[in-house]
């Protein structure tokens, strides 16, 4: 690897952005790339009353940005992606630094983000009205959408670019403006996007990014001139948006953690299974809230033994490092913290009784990096679904694999769970499929699928603790979520 392919060369101080770069008088904290433990930026916690200023001059840039032809709102989103098409490689190392997970990784994370803005380019056409005439006597009735004015999103940290863009172009497309409060531990990518998105030419205060740590969500929270949020991160923190959004009056997606299961048939091909169980379990460190974490094997003892061997065989040789060497196949975990809570699992899952089949405490990484927040895969057999390990999320590279006698016991143990974020079955049964998709309550099904991700023209799916409200992130419901229905009765003599 080149240490030359990294593009952040100088420590970078973050700024906000309300159509210009703003400095914060706030406290800086330090950035830090998980793979060298280096300081790469500085982060402000931007104080409450300079919230305030960004969100007042996008309240005041709502008036006028209503009023633009959402013909000519979409061609700006046309002109950001153009900019960031021509920067795709610079904004996916950009990920990889700050983040930690491999180059391949942080391309398809670019990719699912400019896929978001090319299906909120159809808004003009999502957002068109309905009417009925002569429902009485000379009288038409018709219902038309509107935007509403300023809205927040709220982002985690496991997909820096990504996740911010199944909220912004929609509502920038259908005529609201839009404020990205980033995760503070990487925020670069934002910072980025917001140097395009001044590129592109945008109005001044249509789309913002706010820093900082909980006062400024709690800020975004409370303001009156906020008309809705977007959250995407834990379950317990979606619990709390979702309750003050309620309490404030507003209008929220709350997107939460997951527990996801696959399930393996017996008649599926596991030489063609296991890559796929690679991806799930293992890529992004297990990072991500379609990141498997229990496997589900139907099958005699034969079967799963064979299962069972192959999974650690493919699984050891998973390569550990640096994610911009495009031969590492698994990064770092973001930060020390969710690594030390991947440990704390693992020592609570050999306490349960589970088969420790491969120790991700013992790795090597190809170059000499500090180990501060690098973790190995590990795998646990012969997990019990009352275990905790098999009922908390984790947030890392953990496998638990479960040995059940039917189809019908593994759709109880999937149901059983407090997730509903995603579930997927590995089979050449079409009637077993289906019924898995009919009786599983997750929002995200996967068939032959490891990773059940959606594409930005349909909604990322949930159910139960994964997910508050009644409207998702992404597709047909982001639409909806981000206009009013006003309903027109008119008669004329």
């Amino acid at each position: 690897m080149n240490i030359l392919d990294n593009p952040i060369k100088d420590i970078i101080t973050i700024k906000n952005f309300d159509g210009d770069f703003v400095e914060s008088k706030g406290i800086l904290h330090d950035i830090i790339n998980p793979a060298t433990d280096e300081v790469i930026g500085k982060v402000p916690d931007t104080k409450p009353e300079e919230i305030d200023t960004i969100i007042a001059r996008a309240t005041r840039a709502f008036q006028e940005w209503r009023q633009t032809s959402p013909l000519i709102r979409v061609r700006y989103l046309f002109k950001l992606k153009e900019l960031l098409e021509e920067n795709f490689e610079e904004l996916s190392r950009i990920q990889t630094v700050e983040h930690g997970k491999t180059i391949d990784e942080s391309r398809g994370e670019t990719r699912r983000g400019l896929e978001n803005i090319e299906a909120a380019c159809a808004a003009s056409t999502l957002m068109m009205g309905h009417n009925l005439e002569d429902v009485s006597s000379g009288i038409d009735e018709h219902c038309i959408y509107q935007p509403l004015g300023v809205f927040a999103a709220i982002t985690p940290y496991n997909f820096p670019f990504m996740v911010p863009l199944w909220f912004a172009p929609y509502a920038v497309a259908t005529g609201n403006c839009i404020i990205i409060k980033p995760s503070p531990k990487d925020p670069i990518s934002q910072y980025k996007i917001a140097e395009l998105v001044l590129e592109a030419g945008l109005p001044e205060g249509v789309w913002n990014v706010v820093n900082g740590f909980n006062n400024a969500t709690n800020r975004l929270l409370e303001h009156p001139d906020i008309k809705g949020v977007g959250f995407v991160g834990s379950t317990s923190v979606a619990k709390y948006i979702y309750e003050n959004c309620g309490k404030y009056g507003k209008r929220v997606v709350a997107q939460g953690g997951a527990k996801n299961f696959i399930v393996i048939m017996p008649d599926s091909d596991l030489n063609k299974v296991i890559p796929a169980l690679l991806t799930s379990f293992f890529g992004n460190a297990g990072q991500r809230c379609l990141a498997a974490g229990n496997a589900l094997i139907v099958g005699d003892n034969k079967f799963y033994d064979r299962f069972i061997k192959m999974f650690i065989e493919a699984t050891s040789k998973i390569s550990i490092g640096y994610g911009l060497d495009s031969d590492v196949q698994m990064g770092p975990m973001q930060n020390i913290e969710a690594k030390k809570r991947v440990l704390q699992y693992i020592e609570l899952g050999v306490e349960e009784g589970a088969k420790l089949k491969l120790d991700g405490r013992k790795f090597s990484i190809k170059e000499n990096l500090s180990e501060a927040c690098f973790i190995g895969p590990t795998i646990f057999s012969e997990v019990l679904p009352t275990m905790r390990i098999a009922k908390e999320e984790i947030f890392g590279p953990v496998a638990n694999i479960m040995k059940v006698d039917n189809f019908e016991r593994a759709v109880e143990i999937i149901n059983f769970s407090n997730y509903g974020n995603a579930a997927s079955i590995f089979t050449n049964s079409g009637r077993l499929a289906r019924e898995f998709r009919y009786n599983v309550s997750c929002g995200n099904i996967g068939v032959n699928i490891g990773v059940p991700a959606p594409v930005g023209l349909f909604h990322f799916g949930g159910m139960k603790d994964s997910f508050f409200g009644t409207l998702h992130a992404q597709g047909r419901d982001i639409i909806r979520f981000f206009l009013e229905g006003k309903i027109v009765i008119e008669r004329w003599f």
